[in-house]
């Protein structure tokens, strides 16, 4: 039986690629994988925690006029949602005080601790959220 096993890449869609950068680089510490600086100022690929996770920031409207790739982008904000331990979540707080970066809501998923929700310079909505608020099945 044939089977999907994670999602390697998501991606999120900007308007100013050095400024998304520094934001996903400074704020939330991802790190800019080397060598993943696409032509033309098409986007970047940043590493997500030390696993097999990337985010890809792409300028939309860019992508939209396709080339190598099939034409992709979007109008409008985003979800991302990256994964945290509870007892993380008051440093996070703060770290995000620290940059400027206002929380726009918490919100507990049941007996969770809340996922903390803010915005990137793009507008994109941010979750920083437990790994137990989908009951998900182990495979």
């Amino acid at each position: 039986m044939t089977k999907l096993h994670g999602v390697p890449e998501t991606s999120i869609y900007v308007t100013d690629l050095e400024r998304a950068i520094r934001f996903y680089r400074d704020v939330l510490g991802l790190r800019e994988i080397p060598g993943t600086l696409f032509a033309g100022g098409r986007g970047a690929a940043l590493q997500v925690g030390g696993g097999p996770s990337v985010l890809l920031l792409f300028c939309a409207q860019i992508n939209l006029q396709g080339g190598d790739l099939p034409a992709h982008g979007t109008v409008g904000g985003g979800h991302v949602a990256f994964r945290v331990e509870a007892g993380e979540m008051p440093a996070w707080r703060a770290r995000l005080a620290e940059h400027g970066v206002e929380i726009e809501k918490l919100f507990a998923f049941g007996a969770n601790p809340p996922s903390i929700y803010f915005r990137d310079p793009d507008g994109n909505s941010l979750e920083l959220a437990v790994e137990g608020i989908w009951a998900l099945e182990k495979s």
